[in-house]
C-alpha cells in the first residue's frame, strides 16, 4: 500500500489547514509524509504508547477515545482520516465527521464492511472510502 498515495490525495484536496489521523496505532507513515510536506498534522490513539511513541517522532499526538472524542482537539481540522481501522470504530469516525462537519477518508482492511452513506474511491489503484459533508448523503 502507497501511503504517499494517501498524503497527496489529502494535500490535493485540502490545500490548507491541519489533518488529523484517528486510531495510528504505531503507523506514522502518512502522518510522517504530510509533516514532511510541510502540512499539520495530528494524531489520536486510545493507546497511551502509541502516543508516547508518535512524539518521540515529532508529531503532535493525544490521547483519545473516538466513542467519546474530545472536539478541542479536532478545531480547525480540515479532514479526518484512518488506516485500516478496526471495524467497531468506523462508525464513530463518520459520526465525528458529520459532527465536525468536515471530510473523512478511510483506508481498509480489504474484506471490511463500510456504512453504505461512505463512497468508494479509486485513487491511483487505493482504494478509499470517503465522506464529504458538501456531497448528497446517499
Amino acid at each position: 500500500m502507497s501511503f504517499e498515495k494517501l498524503a497527496r490525495l489529502l494535500i490535493e484536496r485540502h490545500p490548507k489547514g491541519k489533518f488529523v489521523e484517528i486510531g495510528v496505532g504505531f503507523n506514522f507513515k502518512v502522518a510522517l509524509e504530510l509533516k514532511n510536506l510541510g502540512r499539520r498534522v495530528l494524531v489520536v490513539d486510545w493507546n497511551p504508547e502509541a502516543v508516547k511513541k508518535a512524539k518521540e517522532l515529532g508529531l503532535e499526538a493525544y490521547v483519545d477515545n473516538v466513542f467519546s472524542p474530545r472536539l478541542e482537539i479536532y478545531r480547525d481540522t480540515v479532514a479526518i482520516y484512518s488506516i485500516r481501522p478496526t471495524p467497531e470504530i468506523v462508525e464513530p469516525i463518520l459520526k465525528l465527521a458529520q459532527l465536525l462537519k468536515i471530510p473523512v477518508y478511510i483506508l481498509p482492511f480489504s474484506l471490511d464492511y463500510m456504512p453504505r452513506i461512505l463512497r468508494l474511491e479509486n485513487y491511483g489503484g487505493l482504494p478509499i472510502y470517503t465522506w464529504r459533508p458538501y456531497e448528497k448523503d446517499i
